[in-house]
């Protein structure tokens, strides 16, 4: 017997994959559901709701694409967001459309690269998130739409965070106002809780939710593939990596057909939340009401991102060395490796795992 610790995305793929290979698998899960931070449900209102915020599929790896769609149909959906700067919504990220309402320009495509290059700031080494927007775009810019947005989000000023986590968000001299531009834009068609559902129906798989690792640790199996944190696994020997977690606010609005524009906008400069999501954009359901949801940054609570500076990553190493030497345990997922991924890189990450497991 395999024993899979989480039901969510590496989870679910990793034994979906081993039971398919005729293996026997026990997935445990400490939540009261399967989905991890993907679980939507419909909400006592009844419209679709993902519980622990926004989760928008995108990907360029077809294989990913093929592999779940033998759980779930798709309905093509395109993110967009917007960000709300002195008490006016700009598109985000930044685009040429952004400049000119910022500016009050009437910049083409040439105009707005124009300038971007002349109000960057350059950097010969661009080491930390404010290297990489300063370069990018500039000071006001920075300012305006960065800055206190990312220290609500992390905790931290930017300069204090590696480059990685604003290299993550483009800029763009063209008026293309997707958050993504992945060739594959998507939502599960019935819903991320039904994807999973589906992935774990096999007669070679057993599920059990609510039960944490400690309950089952000492028994035996002839595998374990672990998803949650590396540090929890190791009783925090080394010292507890950080992490940033999230309070999720859920309102329902029952006389409102449309709550806002698109389907997040950002709250940079004002509030203690960073965003608000409305579910309707994003699922395409029709309903008399809407459903949003306000995401507070906080230090403590469940661990949702892995805060990505040096020291955090030396930390990791520590633990890492650990889990190197486990024979019969293999770590995998955005916990596990102390990594931001994304969903289809989970299911990428955890697709490997399982297949140099199979040999």
């Amino acid at each position: 017997m395999i024993l899979v610790v989480g039901a969510g995305f590496s989870g679910g793929v990793i034994a979906r994959e081993l039971a398919d290979a005729g293996n026997q698998v026990h997935v445990i899960d400490r939540r009261p559901h399967v989905a991890g931070n993907a679980f939507d449900e419909i909400d006592s209102h009844g419209v679709l709701v993902h519980r622990y915020g926004p989760h928008i599929f995108h990907t360029n790896a077809d294989r990913i694409v093929q592999w779940l769609s033998r759980f779930t149909e798709w309905r093509p959906y395109e993110h967009r967001v917007r960000s709300v700067v002195d008490g006016r919504m700009y598109p985000f990220p930044i685009n040429r459309d952004t400049i000119n309402l910022l500016y009050g320009l009437d910049l083409d495509e040439a105009g707005a690269e124009a300038f971007l290059e002349r109000v960057r700031e350059p950097r010969d080494s661009v080491r930390t998130s404010e290297d990489v927007v300063l370069n990018s775009v500039g000071r006001d810019l920075y300012e305006k739409f960065f800055l206190n947005y990312t220290r609500k989000q992390w905790g931290l000023d930017p300069s204090e965070l590696k480059a990685g986590v604003a290299a993550r968000i483009p800029v763009r001299a063209n008026s293309d106002d997707r958050y993504f531009t992945d060739v594959f834009q998507a939502m599960p068609m019935h819903g991320y809780t039904r994807m999973f559902e589906n992935m774990l129906d096999h007669p070679h798989i057993r599920v059990e939710v609510g039960v944490d690792f400690a309950e089952v640790k000492h028994e035996r199996f002839s595998h374990v593939f672990y998803t949650g944190p590396i540090d929890a696994y190791y009783d925090h020997c080394f010292g507890p990596l950080p992490y940033r977690s999230l309070r999720f606010e859920h309102e329902h609005l029952p006389h409102v057909t449309q709550y806002q524009p698109v389907g997040t906008v950002n709250f940079p400069n004002d509030h203690a939340y960073t965003r608000i999501t409305e579910f309707k954009h994003l699922t395409g359901q029709e309903h008399p009401g809407t459903s949003i949801v306000r995401e507070y940054p906080q230090a403590d609570g469940e661990p949702y991102y892995p805060i990505p500076r040096a020291e955090n990553e030396a930390l990791f190493k520590r633990y890492e060395a650990l889990a190197q030497a486990e024979p019969d345990v293999t770590f995998v997922g955005r916990l596990a490796q102390y990594r931001y991924y994304n969903m289809d890189q989970v299911v990428g990450a955890a697709l490997a795992a399982a297949r140099r497991f199979l040999g």
